[in-house]
């Protein structure tokens, strides 16, 4: 297998590269073929950008479609008939059912673009120019998100000073003794604490790259109380978390919030196409046209596949299918904290996007490496990373999921009798 090539040339920024020294060529559902014709099973996908798998034919069937038909790809902001038929689905098989009333905003493709153009938002609507962020957040790399963002390592990115930032307490930290949202509120309303009423909070209901943190239903509540009692906005990250990852569409839905703002991006086409949207409370609504722009924000194949998989949403037996592949998932993990205990501390995450707390980050690297040998894409997470990231698609087969999972179990295994 050659990689000679990658080495030469390519920047030493790659990372995955490194993780999984393998040329792949083709991928179907969960699982993801090297040139060397050897399956992997994948419970990384694209760091939850392929929610719904590789090449998922319900919806890559209309892009095939659509490719050949000669039709507009890129079309900056203009109307056309892609981004008017995904407005459709996506407010009658998204919105409308959960009772939730969005104006949507196309910015750039990414996640990071839709986090700025969020911040922005919630910084021109107040007048307020700070904003509160937590503890091993995670919200892109671009200069505003990188700010807001709680890894020491990755702010210090880029080169320049990160002004107004408020940097509180995650739902747990330091430890579950803490109530971070009381603390929240009483120094938002003690002209004491030297501590600015900010433009928004911005948040991840469970932080992905800061190792799996989950933030509770009664927690949100309360932050989203806190936020209104003192003209706060407030802003959910739901761009890795989001799109079905948790198994509902939004990661906020257990707990019956209302976000005055939320970002998409990662599995919201549904295909790896970079795609990503901001939901505004229809009063926020602000911008003067053209004042926050981008050349993608008209990706009109991601309008295809994105649409294709929203109207999967309204499937009854499609979302007991993901809500019977969750709690399978979660039972195969509590059966691995049973078995390993010396090697698992505990078990993170919600629904399909889980994680297990390891003792070390010694034996998450190996668990990775024996992992990939044997055919199973995982990464790792947390500040430490001692956090096994399990992140398999939402529409993975009982098959797949069971081989990924004692992939997973031989890699413990092996770790364990290496101690």
């Amino acid at each position: 297998m050659n990689t000679d090539i990658f080495m030469a040339h390519e920047s030493n920024v790659r990372r995955y590269g490194r993780s999984f020294p393998a040329v792949f060529t083709k991928a179907l559902g969960a699982t993801i073929w090297d040139e060397s014709g050897k399956p992997f099973i994948d419970f990384l996908v694209g760091s939850g950008a392929l929610n719904y798998g590789h090449n998922n034919p319900t919806i890559m069937a209309p892009a095939i479609e659509y490719l050949v038909g000669g039709n507009i790809l890129l079309s900056l902001d203009m109307y056309t008939a892609a981004k008017r038929e995904f407005i459709e689905v996506f407010v009658d098989s998204i919105l409308k059912p959960r009772g939730l009333s969005y104006k949507i905003q196309f910015p750039g493709p990414t996640g990071t673009n839709a986090n700025e153009a969020a911040l922005a938002l919630a910084r021109k609507y107040t007048g307020r120019s700070s904003v509160m962020a937590f503890t091993n957040a995670f919200h892109g790399m671009s200069l505003g998100s990188l700010a807001v963002s709680g890894s020491a390592s990755t702010r210090e990115l880029g080169g320049v000073a990160r002004h107004d930032v408020i940097r509180v307490p995650y739902d747990g930290y330091p430890n579950q003794a803490f109530d971070s949202a009381s603390y929240i509120d009483y120094v938002l309303s003690d002209s004491g604490s030297g501590i600015e009423k900010p433009a928004a909070i911005i948040l991840e209901t469970i932080q992905a790259e800061g190792g799996l943190n989950t933030a509770s239903a009664a927690w949100l509540t309360e932050i989203q109380r806190v936020c209104r009692a003192h003209g706060v906005l407030l802003i959910v990250d739901d761009i890795q978390a989001g799109a079905g990852r948790t198994g509902e569409f939004f990661s906020f839905e257990f707990a019956k919030i209302e976000p005055d703002i939320v970002c998409l991006s990662k599995s919201l086409s549904g295909s790896g196409s970079p795609f990503s949207i901001v939901l505004i409370r229809p009063d926020m609504d602000i911008w003067n046209p053209g004042e926050h722009s981008g050349t993608f924000r008209g990706n009109n194949f991601a309008f295809v596949t994105a649409g294709a998989m929203c109207k999967m949403w309204s499937d009854t037996q499609f979302t007991a299918g993901v809500e019977r592949t969750a709690v399978k998932l979660q039972t195969h993990l509590d059966s691995l904290i049973a078995k390993f205990p010396k090697c698992i501390e505990q078990k993170r995450g919600r629904g399909l996007m889980a994680g297990l707390k390891c003792r070390s980050s010694a034996a998450v690297s190996r668990v990775h490496d024996i992992a990939f040998e044997n055919g199973l894409l995982i990464e790792s997470s947390g500040p430490n990373r001692d956090v096994i990231k399990v992140l398999p698609p939402i529409t993975i087969t009982e098959d797949e999921l069971d081989r990924g999972i004692a992939i997973l179990d031989h890699a413990l295994q092996e770790q364990v009798n290496g101690d």
